[in-house]
């Protein structure tokens, strides 16, 4: 089992990895070992979390879950497949951890007389100061 949250956690026969060559160090080895590390994990068909989490976790990662409900990560970041895949489930983890929380109720707030009637003296000084640059053109003819 896979932890996510103290609530949530993810059988790891649910998520799948794929190796393939890597564009990333390698030296030699990246032309002829397989280092970069996919991780692909089907939301849709996942019995981890219950429907409503689902869609919420659906609508949050919606850029990195295709139309089927599969989420898909990468990682080319290390020479082995091991450290690659050990990287790309911490980002998994950290991902839906991120899509679990909870984003604070916005309170709010009016703006206070005083706060009001400062801008409009700033911006009546701002006009005073405009209007004091002008040349006065009315009693040239």
């Amino acid at each position: 089992m896979i932890k996510i949250s103290n609530k949530f956690s993810i059988p790891e026969h649910e998520i799948h990895f794929i190796f393939s060559r890597s564009s990333g160090p390698g030296g030699q080895n990246v032309n002829k070992v397989n280092t970069k590390a996919t991780l692909r994990f089907d939301l849709d068909g996942s019995r981890a979390f219950p429907p409503e989490i689902k869609r919420k976790l659906r609508r949050r990662l919606s850029s990195r879950i295709n139309q089927k409900g599969i989420l898909t990560l990468s990682s080319d970041r290390f020479r082995s497949q091991r450290a690659n895949r050990e990287d790309v489930l911490q980002r998994f983890i950290q991902l839906l951890e991120e899509g679990l929380k909870e984003k604070p109720v916005r309170k709010k707030t009016t703006i206070s007389r005083a706060a009001k009637e400062r801008r409009l003296r700033q911006k009546h000084h701002r006009s005073q100061i405009k209007k004091a640059r002008k040349k006065d053109f009315s009693n040239e003819w």
